[in-house]
């Protein structure tokens, strides 16, 4: 991640006073450069672009990438799959292992919104038989490597078998999807070489399928750590399928690949949060009220970048607190003082928030729902009428 961001006056706020902290704040105008700048690395194809929108999150973001012709997303729970078709999309993966009510729920949702193309992961023929009779298209997910879901793939045997599978119940084959996203750590030149040779390997179980009479509609590859290898990969290029990438974090960008992408890339952050010193414990030590609750810990620590502010070091956070070491010597930011933070993931930060600070010129424009944050009421609508919420 970087271990630092200087000030930017796009990112001042000019009613400090008014704000309750922690606070989201959205920059419109970033974001919009950040899609353009995406769009022009695919070579303006918006159709090459699925958008992971765990990300986006927002009603507000969606809308946005669908005014600049982007209809293909993927997304990993169903409160996000509901957003997404409610904005507008037109095709979406829900790039999850969906299993029992979750994969009833996928089901239900395809139903109410017959004219999105709305496919799924599948890894085994349970998996796959469980979509029988829907109009849900399947997605074979492959392990790159990463270990954490999909079909190893030197097993073509087991995946050209899925592939029958899934004809012979009335199904769409839809793809692949191969997330490789264990390559973030990587140095660049070392990251490339890895996801290419991913790659190869990944192009001959397309072979392998397609020698068995199935044609591979779509390919998907690449979060945002992997998306520049994904770009210079010659062997995507002029291919019968459509090779689609999936990076979501570009949207609003944070610390981390801030410092994964190529700075010529030209991403900004598009996100930040609005914290105020709490605190100065003792000497060395400020704390703000950005405790693991507003800035994601998940990354690991520490968990953002205190923007302008190179003396501070954040700490470990607790649920509310954020202390921070003060680089000896330096006076600090004294009680009450606003500090902006730089995410290192921004991903489950905005999940944190339940509304965001829309930031144009400096004023609040609009306060917008972060409408796909958490998940939805845990029982399938069959039993709304023995179930009632309470608030």
């Amino acid at each position: 991640m970087l271990s630092e961001f200087a000030w930017d006056q796009r990112y001042r706020v000019s009613d400090l006073e008014n704000v309750l902290t922690p606070a989201l704040l959205l920059f419109p105008e970033v974001i919009a450069s950040n899609i353009q700048r995406t769009l022009e690395l695919l070579d303006g194809n918006a159709d090459r672009w699925r958008v992971h929108i765990k990300t986006a999150k927002l009603g507000y973001t969606l809308r946005a990438l669908l005014d600049r012709g982007i209809h293909n997303f993927k997304c990993a729970t169903t409160l996000e799959l509901l957003v997404a078709c409610r904005s507008g999309a037109r095709d979406v993966l829900f790039a999850y292992p969906a299993v029992g009510a979750n994969a009833r729920r996928v089901r239900e949702i395809a139903d109410q919104f017959p004219e999105v193309r709305i496919s799924a992961l599948a890894e085994n023929a349970a998996q796959v038989e469980q979509w029988r009779g829907s109009r849900v298209g399947i997605f074979l997910d492959i392990n790159p490597g990463m270990d954490r879901t999909g079909i190893e793939q030197s097993r073509s045997d087991k995946i050209v078998e899925l592939v029958r599978a899934i004809a012979s119940l009335g199904l769409e084959f839809r793809g692949l999807h191969y997330y490789d996203g264990q390559y973030g750590s990587f140095e660049e030149q070392e990251r490339t070489a890895a996801a290419h040779a991913g790659y190869e390997r990944l192009l001959k179980v397309v072979t392998e399928i397609e020698g068995s009479g199935t044609h591979v509609q779509e390919v998907i590859t690449a979060g945002t750590p992997t998306f520049p290898c994904a770009l210079s990969f010659e062997g995507f290029r002029r291919r019968s399928f459509i090779h689609r990438v999936s990076p979501g974090t570009v949207v609003y960008c944070d610390a981390t690949c801030l410092a994964q992408l190529p700075k010529e890339y030209g991403y900004r952050p598009a996100v930040l949060v609005l914290t105020r010193v709490v605190s100065r414990p003792r000497a060395g030590i400020v704390t703000c009220d950005a405790g693991h609750k507003a800035v994601s810990a998940d990354a690991g620590v520490p968990t953002c970048v205190v923007v302008s502010h190179s003396e501070l070091t954040p700490l470990s956070p607790s649920e509310e607190h954020l202390p921070m070491a003060l680089q000896e010597g330096a006076a600090g930011p004294p009680v009450g003082e606003a500090l902006f933070l730089l995410p290192r993931h921004v991903c489950p930060t905005v999940n944190n928030f339940d509304c965001a600070l829309l930031m144009r010129d400096g004023e609040v424009e609009s306060v917008e729902k972060v409408s796909a944050r958490g998940r939805e009421a845990p029982l399938l609508h069959v039993a709304e009428h023995a179930v009632h919420q309470k608030s």
